[in-house]
C-alpha cells in the first residue's frame, strides 16, 4: 500500500475517520471540538461517501443534551451514530452516555479534551471533561498526537462495533485538536476490510422495528436492575483484547506499533511515568535525554484507559521499577490522587 501524507490538525484527522464509520451524526459546537463537526458537515453536503456508500447524515440540535439524546434514538434504530464535543457540552451528554452504555450501544464520541469551568473558565486542554465520564461505562481511548488520533479514533469505531461497548477517543484540547502535523492518511477501503460486518448486521437486527417489537427502558427493584449491570461484565472483559487486536490490525496496516499501554525507555529502567495524551511526546524528548546521560528511565504511554486492563500494564512495565510518577491532566479536589494515579 502506498503510503498517503497529508497536513492537518487533530480534529481534522478524527473527522476523516469518523466519517468512514458514521451513519448519522449528531452535533452541536463547542470549542475546540467544533471543527470535526462542521468538516462532517460540509463533505456530507458535498456528498461524500463513507464505507458504506453514502453520505453522512448530519443534524444539529439545540444543545449537547439534545446531540445525546439524538445519538441513543439513531443507534437504538440501527445507524451507527457519531457525535464531537468537550468540556462543558460533555457533561451534558452524561445522562445519555449511561443509557448508551447501558443499552450496549456502539456509538463513538470524539473528545477534543477540555478544561471544566471551575473557579474559571479556561478552553485549554485539560482531562477534566473526560474524567467525569469514566464511570458511564464508556471505553475511553486516548491519543498524544495527530498521528495518533487518525490511527485510535480507527481502532475506537472498530472496538465499539465488534464489543458492542460504546466508546469516548479523546485527544487533548488545541495541543492536539490544532496542531498541524504531516501524517499518514488511513484509506476508507483499507478501513472497510478491518470491520466485523458480521458484528453490523447483528446490531441491525437488535434495533428497534415496528416489524417485531420489544420493551426497552423499563422500570426494575433492585434485585433485577443490579443483576442487568452485572450481566454487562462479559462485554467489558473481552474489550482489551479486542482493541488490543485492532491495534496489532492498524500495525499491520500501518507498521506504527500500538498496544493498551505502550512504554518507552530502557529495558532495566528503574523509574518510570505513567501518563496519557499529548504530554507523552515531551516526556520521550526527555527519556532519550536522560538515557543519553546513563539513566535508567521511561514511560509507560496510557491509551485505553477504561477498562483498565492491569494485566496489559503489567506485561510492559519493566521489572527493575522501583519508582513510579504518574501525571494526571486533572484535579479532583478532596480525592487522595487524581483519577489516572
Amino acid at each position: 500500500m502506498s503510503k498517503v501524507l497529508k497536513t492537518m490538525d487533530g480534529n481534522t484527522a478524527a473527522a476523516h475517520v469518523a466519517y468512514a464509520f458514521t451513519e448519522v451524526a449528531a452535533i452541536y459546537p463547542i470549542t475546540p471540538s467544533s471543527p470535526m463537526a462542521e468538516l462532517v458537515d460540509e463533505w456530507s453536503a458535498y456528498g461524500k461517501k463513507n464505507i458504506f456508500g453514502q453520505p453522512v447524515q448530519v443534524k444539529e440540535l439545540q444543545s449537547e443534551a439534545g446531540a445525546a439524546g439524538a445519538v441513543h434514538g439513531s443507534l437504538a434504530a440501527g445507524a451507527l451514530t457519531t457525535t464531537f464535543t468537550a468540556s462543558q457540552g460533555l457533561l451534558l451528554m452524561i445522562p445519555n452516555m449511561y443509557k448508551i452504555a447501558g443499552e450496549l450501544l456502539p456509538g463513538v464520541f470524539h473528545v477534543s479534551a477540555r478544561a471544566l469551568a471551575a473557579h474559571a473558565l479556561s478552553i485549554f486542554g485539560d482531562h477534566s471533561d473526560v474524567m467525569a465520564c469514566r464511570q458511564t461505562g464508556f471505553a475511553m481511548l486516548a491519543a498524544g498526537s495527530v498521528q495518533e488520533v487518525m490511527d485510535l479514533a480507527g481502532v475506537a469505531h472498530l472496538a465499539a462495533i465488534k464489543s458492542r461497548v460504546p466508546f469516548l477517543h479523546f485527544f487533548d484540547g488545541f495541543r492536539t485538536s490544532h496542531e498541524v502535523q504531516k501524517i499518514e492518511v488511513l484509506e476508507y477501503e483499507d478501513l472497510a476490510k478491518l470491520v466485523d460486518w458480521e458484528a453490523v448486521k447483528a446490531f441491525r437486527r437488535r434495533a428497534l422495528n415496528p416489524e417485531h417489537p420489544v420493551t426497552r427502558g423499563t422500570a426494575q427493584n433492585p434485585d433485577i436492575y443490579f443483576q442487568g449491570r452485572e450481566a454487562a461484565n462479559r462485554f467489558y472483559a473481552q474489550v482489551p483484547d479486542i482493541v488490543n487486536d485492532y491495534m496489532q490490525q492498524i500495525a499491520q496496516l500501518t507498521g506504527r506499533d500500538y498496544r493498551p499501554f505502550k512504554y518507552y525507555g530502557a529495558a532495566d529502567a528503574e523509574y518510570v511515568i505513567v501518563a496519557m495524551g499529548s504530554v507523552c511526546e515531551t516526556i520521550e524528548e526527555t527519556v532519550d535525554y536522560l538515557l543519553a546521560q546513563g539513566e535508567k528511565v521511561g514511560v509507560i504511554k496510557v491509551h485505553l484507559y477504561r477498562p483498565f486492563a492491569a494485566d496489559y500494564f503489567l506485561d510492559v512495565l519493566p521489572p527493575t521499577v522501583t519508582r513510579i510518577a504518574v501525571l494526571d491532566r486533572t484535579k479532583e479536589p478532596g480525592s487522595l490522587g487524581e483519577p489516572l494515579y
